[in-house]
């Protein structure tokens, strides 16, 4: 099913070649049989999605001959643009960049040009800057999917929601959130829903996570029927303040990743649901369009994505929500993670069956 979705993307009537707009001098193409040289410039490792996401790019740089370097920023702005920086001196031919902050990241753009080293945004759109393409998948339909997930199984009218978005500096947190209000306003101005909290959790951090809804616990007196969280992460400290009041499985929770703990939770029925996105086809799009770019061919691409300077050519990969029912015919078939390590601390009779 994947590699269907990732040709089906390949076919648009869409394309662009890196640094089409001359900003700079134009880099020598390479050659059809030239090893390209790919940098990396990541935001974090502390998640482990992001582990993957390294692993799986090195992994595709190493399948198509391809050289890739990788440095991380942890977080730190001016770290990441002094590593970007650094990347180009080494004299990569293309700049893949997850961005810690999608504002700040547009100077690395404009540094990357001046060589005539096109940059592919990864998984989080920098912006305000004339990026040649963006790869990531669906984020506005998964801040939906959360929402909607946990409106229709809620069962209560109205019912309490408590809102945890992901760090502010994110782009993709903003149109996380913007998916879920897509869903929630509706269900807010029929009488539905009341959002008894809305905040952004510093850096996607759990601690404050946590935090936020242990002050919405405290608020509404313990009466919360869902936590839209935006991450797993999130998720997980949702759940630590869900645990204090004994209300871990009765309060809905969502979450985003498929992380390996909080596919356990679900297990459990501590986790209601998460949004997983196959990392394999994102890590795959983006080396490909990178080899592409070097070469100074065309990349097909049937979607943009406006940042604020332009309609950026964009790849977008579809979610799936994941839930303890279709956990083993998604993640599990995947081989994101196998059933053996969601279930290591679950009692065998409630593991579900392979």
């Amino acid at each position: 099913m994947l590699v269907c979705l990732l040709v089906a993307l390949c076919l648009g009537s869409a394309c662009v070649t890196g640094t089409q707009t001359g900003n700079g001098g134009a880099k020598k193409k390479k050659g059809p049989n030239e090893p390209v040289v790919i940098g990396f410039s990541m935001d974090t490792l502390k998640e482990e999605r992001w582990q993957k996401d390294k692993e799986l790019v090195e992994k595709r740089a190493k399948e198509v001959g391809a050289t890739v370097n990788i440095q991380v920023a942890n977080g730190d702005d001016s770290l990441q643009i002094k590593q970007a920086e650094n990347l180009l001196t080494q004299g990569v031919d293309v700049l893949i960049v997850a961005p810690h902050n999608g504002e700040v990241a547009a100077s690395i753009v404009e540094a990357a040009h001046r060589q005539g080293v096109p940059v592919i945004s990864y998984d989080r759109l920098i912006k305000n800057a004339d990026v040649d393409l963006y790869v990531s998948h669906q984020v506005v339909k998964m801040g939906e999917m959360q929402a909607k997930y946990l409106l229709d199984h809620v069962g209560k009218k109205p019912a309490n929601f408590v809102i945890v978005g992901g760090s502010p500096t994110d782009n993709n947190a903003l149109l996380l959130h913007k998916g879920q209000m897509n869903i929630l306003q509706p269900a807010v101005a029929r009488g539905d829903v009341k959002i008894v909290t809305d905040q952004y959790a510093k850096e996607w951090q759990a601690s404050a996570a946590l935090n936020i809804v242990e002050n919405a616990l405290t608020q509404a007196n313990n009466q919360v029927d869902a936590v839209v969280a935006s991450n797993d992460g999130t998720a997980r400290g949702a759940i630590q303040a869900l645990e204090g009041q004994n209300l871990a499985g009765k309060v809905l929770v969502s979450g985003q990743d498929a992380d390996l703990a909080s596919l356990t939770l679900i297990v459990l029925g501590k986790q209601t649901m998460t949004v997983y996105k196959s990392i394999q086809p994102l890590a795959n799009a983006a080396v490909d369009a990178a080899i592409k770019f070097a070469h100074g061919e065309k990349v097909d691409t049937v979607d943009t994505i406006d940042n604020g300077r332009k309609a950026v050519p964009s790849i977008l990969l579809e979610p799936v929500a994941v839930d303890r029912n279709n956990l083993v015919n998604t993640v599990v078939k995947d081989g994101y993670h196998t059933l053996a390590e969601i279930c290591a601390t679950v009692p065998p009779d409630k593991c579900p069956k392979p």
